[in-house]
């Protein structure tokens, strides 16, 4: 499918374009953040945003591969290598499957996503925990480890949206860490912040992802990743561009150009050598079957709304999305009065991450704190 359609509501069913032209005016007429608008259902993921940190990992080898790099520079390339080849999924991969971009079903106060990649090529296992750890706003918590390889992930991301100049930005907040285990005992961590998106397309009814401007990988070592993004309009008027920049610690200049388009190909530009091809399947994640699921599991909890996305029963979906909500609102409620809070399963939040504020310091990360969720380690798989 092309990046612009040409056909104006080519992804609007002809029942919905009513209620598309009635979206797209109170967007219009929203000055501040979107987060709070009912999207109409045909344009709905039958994907929880809960589900989203699994595609920091469908490609586990990758991952795995973080921790056999054997010296500083190399582990920062192994991880730049590994980050841009999550970008397809995080960004492009509903587009492809759904005809166009579609959003994500808002999660509720402790929805919950587990899932693991298995042991294969002595890659290890890789695990994962998610917690919707706030509503509103919504914010997830996420938790990835490859034991066997001495690999953790941790960090929560949230959204902020607007619109402007006929586009949605989403500006994302959050950042994650990664943790190596170094022979000797050793760790090196490196924090990784998260690009802003712009949704264009809305006019068509077929709506599209482009990331922008800048974001950063910074290694506890000094390394540091500078990562640009550049859609329609610029370099050569191609979509999903990016350049990386790999500097050492103290120096402004770059010692490794990689440049390319993120959802396809990239190459390293002092060598010409292939760096990113994502063009191959992906590993989806492994999760239990839904009955062996957990009520507050994603795929469990959203069960009903999900079929009715997939078949095109708006009306069905959109009458047990409603029931979920309800039953949200009504908790909350009974939460005011009792005047108690939910309490958390996974996670403790703390105010300011002291990694974020070392390892942003060395690039001079905006803004200089930010809060964090920390995990427990009481997963399913612990």
């Amino acid at each position: 499918m092309s990046d612009t359609p040409t056909e104006v509501g080519e992804a609007v069913p002809a029942s919905q374009k009513s209620s598309w032209a009635s979206f797209l005016k109170s967007i219009a007429g929203v000055s501040g953040d979107l987060s709070s608008l009912t999207a109409p259902p045909f344009i709905l993921s039958p994907i929880s945003l809960t589900e989203f940190p699994a595609y920091w990992c469908e490609r586990p080898e990758l991952f795995a591969a973080i921790a056999d790099a054997k010296t500083d520079e190399s582990r920062s390339v192994a991880v730049l290598k590994w980050f841009i080849s999550t970008l397809k999924g995080q960004y492009t991969s509903r587009n492809e499957k759904l005809g166009s971009e579609k959003k994500p079903l808002n999660p509720v106060l402790g929805e919950l996503f587990y899932g693991f990649w298995p042991d294969l090529n002595s890659r290890g296992r890789t695990n994962l925990v998610v917690e919707q750890v706030s509503h509103h706003p919504p914010i997830t918590a996420y938790y990835i480890e490859n034991v066997s390889k001495g690999l953790t992930l941790q960090g929560h991301s949230a959204q902020k949206t607007s619109f402007s100049g006929g586009s949605i930005i989403v500006k994302q907040i959050g950042h994650a860490v990664l943790t190596v285990d170094l022979p000797g005992g050793a760790k090196e961590q490196f924090l990784i912040t998260l690009p802003r998106l712009r949704i264009d397309g809305l006019w068509y009814g077929s709506p599209y992802i482009e990331l922008t401007e800048t974001s950063y990988i910074q290694s506890s070592t000094g390394w540091l990743s500078t990562i640009e993004y550049k859609g329609k309009g610029y370099f050569s008027g191609k979509s999903h561009q990016f350049k990386a920049l790999l500097t050492p610690p103290g120096s402004n200049n770059a010692r490794r150009t990689f440049e390319g388009l993120w959802h396809t190909t990239s190459k390293d530009v002092g060598s010409g050598e292939l760096f990113t091809d994502v063009q191959g399947p992906k590993e989806e994640v492994s999760v239990a079957s839904l009955d062996e699921q957990d009520e507050w599991e994603s795929r469990r909890l959203w069960s009903a709304v999900a079929k009715g996305i997939r078949e095109g029963d708006f009306e069905t979906a959109s009458r047990e999305k409603s029931k979920i909500e309800n039953e949200q609102r009504q908790r909350r409620r009974d939460e005011l009065a009792a005047d108690t809070t939910w309490p958390l399963k996974h996670f403790d939040h703390i105010d300011s991450d002291p990694v974020y504020e070392e390892l942003g310091r060395l690039f001079k990360a905006n803004p200089p704190a930010e809060d964090a969720y920390v995990f427990k380690n009481n997963g399913p798989h612990q």
